[in-house]
């Protein structure tokens, strides 16, 4: 259920800010009114909407797709990053699980090998046949579940004083969008990030290996939001370094901070770079554990994971 009053969120600073700087926004008098035009939320998807530990969702959908690949066509074990793979190589899996630049550019090239030549409709159907039997190998619920209720709150609360939602991720734009009506309430265009080039063909969209733009992380994100909207973003959340110039280019940046090991996971690697900027640049850090009375969609505050 959503709402427009931020109830799973406690009465922290990071709830006063938000709805401070929201009023604020919204208030012709005040010094910090943003015109509805103006009024674009961004917001990272893994780890900020919902659960990225121990890997992000779709990581396994990808995974069982170039092994299917390898199996097919066994040579390509012996190139880049299908060698990596097939070894298990923990230090490239780890690379990917902090969005190394160079292991998940060298991963989105083979995903878009791939895919290469699938339809639209066909690529879409393959994620929602994934979708639909994967589980949280901890939680056991369905990626669906998995999204933090105090962030569709927040969701609802923006677009009540006007702002547009975003969601721009380096995960797979079109995988995001499967499940963006249902479980964000964000209508498919509001989803942006990294995505292949389409070709037409046949009298429909065919998927090419060719990346659309950058690898949406670090500053691949405000280039994605500004192509996309025709702006900056004035809201801003993310969890991460790869989200950092994200949160810069925003008035307002958010900041997750997981450190809750009951309800979710409690981790900093990859998140350095971003907290050391939150404090130098006073970003709104959000703490799971002390600002979220309830985590998950599909969990009732407190419970633990069996």
């Amino acid at each position: 259920m959503h709402t427009s009053s931020l109830e799973s969120w406690n009465d922290g600073a990071a709830k006063r800010a938000i709805v401070a700087f929201v009023t604020s926004a919204a208030t012709e008098e005040s010094p910090g009114y943003v015109p509805p035009r103006d009024r674009v939320a961004v917001f990272d998807n893994d780890g900020t909407l919902w659960v990225e530990k121990p890997a992000p969702v779709q990581t396994a959908f990808i995974l069982e797709k170039l092994a299917a690949r390898m199996k097919a066509d066994p040579s390509l074990a012996d190139t880049w990053p299908y060698r990596a793979i097939a070894a298990r190589d923990e230090s490239f899996l780890h690379a990917l699980e902090v969005q190394d630049a160079d292991a998940v550019t060298s991963m989105v090239q083979a995903i878009g090998a791939a895919w290469e030549g699938t339809t639209l409709d066909a690529y879409e159907a393959e994620a929602a046949r994934y979708l639909a039997t994967w589980r949280h190998e901890r939680f056991g619920l369905p990626a669906t579940g998995l999204v933090y209720q105090p962030m569709l709150e927040l969701f609802d609360y923006l677009r009540v004083h006007g702002w547009r939602v975003f969601v721009c991720s380096g995960g797979g734009r079109d995988f995001m969008r499967v499940i963006c009506e249902d479980t964000w309430g964000l209508p498919r265009e509001n989803v942006i990030g990294s995505a292949p080039e389409f070709v037409w063909r046949d009298g429909e969209p065919v998927r090419r290996a060719a990346l659309h733009g950058p690898v949406a992380i670090g500053p691949g994100k405000p280039e994605y939001v500004l192509a996309r909207t025709g702006r900056l973003p004035r809201f801003a959340a993310g969890n991460d370094d790869v989200d950092a110039e994200l949160l810069a280019s925003a008035r307002f940046a958010l900041l997750v901070v997981h450190d809750d090991d009951v309800r979710e996971y409690a981790y900093t690697e990859g998140a350095e770079r971003a907290r050391a900027t939150a404090g130098r640049e006073g970003w709104t850090t959000v703490s799971v554990k002390n600002d979220w009375k309830t985590v998950l969609k599909e969990r009732s505050d407190g419970e633990e994971p069996e």
